[in-house]
């Protein structure tokens, strides 16, 4: 048996896995695995950017994921995320992939966040908001149509080109698509924030009764895409409570300014794929922070190396 791990690059890994999958292979992870082993993410802040280091292990192996954050390479035309992982067999501990970390990363935050919006939006969800038009904008528009009957799409983004090829994939989806700005979520079912933004993209106020959100860009304490009044007004679900408030700022920053308590939380994720109840009405308005957990890199770079030969 040859001891040289398997290359996943971007086409395989999508080839192998697709959305639904991701999202499947997912609910049952955080169903019957523990999301909290092993340690919180290591920042490092680099001159250029950011430096992060996820490591987790459990049933589906030991594995580690690099990724560099360089906000500045969009303006280059470089990708603002480049990542690699390693995954690990379980007990030897030999090398059994090296998969493409920035396809992972965009499937498995889409995932997560279709996995969500699966348990906590209403089922006949159908007007989507997008903010951003970058790898997770459009990772979240495939998760949304996969788990949610999607018919119209606003893409919202300061890239007006990106905006228009995100608005192309949606009329190749069949939605109804177009370009719009940030009042669109006062019509919206589903709205996914997927931007480097630091501060929030819009008033909280307009969000209509019965709308999901899923916030997914931010992942320091001290940045935000929701502003307070979204958070507050939101039954809020989250991957899991030590993580989000270690790093999640829509929920750091209220809980400073006295607005929420971190009981303001209702559930995390595991709690809520195994029947807590977090919406009780159509008209709840509800939130899932993610903020990235190296236990969801694990799980899908374990699917995609099992989904084939």
């Amino acid at each position: 048996m040859s001891s040289e791990p398997r290359v996943i690059d971007a086409e395989e890994l999508r080839a192998r896995l697709p959305m639904a999958a991701a999202v499947d292979a997912l609910e049952d992870a955080f169903r019957t695995l523990d999301p909290t082993g092993g340690p919180l993410r290591t920042n490092v802040e680099t001159p250029h950017g950011s430096l992060l280091l996820m490591p987790a292990y459990g049933q589906a192996g030991v594995g580690v994921k690099l990724v560099s954050l360089t906000p500045a390479n969009p303006e280059r035309g470089l990708p603002f995320l480049h990542a690699s992982y390693v995954l690990f067999d379980i007990e030897t501990q030999v090398p059994a992939a090296v998969l493409d970390g920035s396809a992972l990363t965009a499937l498995r935050t889409a995932a997560v966040s279709g996995l969500a919006t699966r348990l906590l939006s209403r089922q006949d969800a159908q007007r989507l908001v997008v903010f951003g038009a970058g790898v997770q904008a459009r990772s979240h528009l495939e998760a949304m149509c996969a788990v949610r009957p999607a018919t119209d799409l606003v893409v919202v983004s300061r890239s007006r080109g990106a905006a228009e090829a995100l608005v192309e994939e949606g009329l190749g989806r069949g939605l109804t698509a177009r370009v719009g700005d940030a009042e669109a979520v006062r019509e919206a079912d589903l709205v996914c924030t997927c931007t480097t933004a630091e501060e929030p993209l819009f008033d909280g106020s307009w969000l209509p009764a019965g709308v999901h959100v899923n916030a997914v860009g931010s992942y320091r304490p001290e940045t935000r895409e929701l502003d307070t009044e979204a958070v507050r007004r939101a039954r809020v679900v989250v991957e899991t409570r030590e993580v989000a408030l270690a790093e999640a700022g829509e929920l750091l920053i209220p809980i400073r300014e006295g607005v929420i308590e971190a009981g303001h939380i209702v559930a995390d994720l595991t709690e809520t794929v195994r029947g807590a109840e977090v919406r009780r009405s159509p008209n709840n308005v509800t939130l899932f922070k993610s903020v990235g957990m190296a236990f969801e890199d694990l799980v899908v770079a374990r699917a995609v190396v099992d989904a084939g030969p």
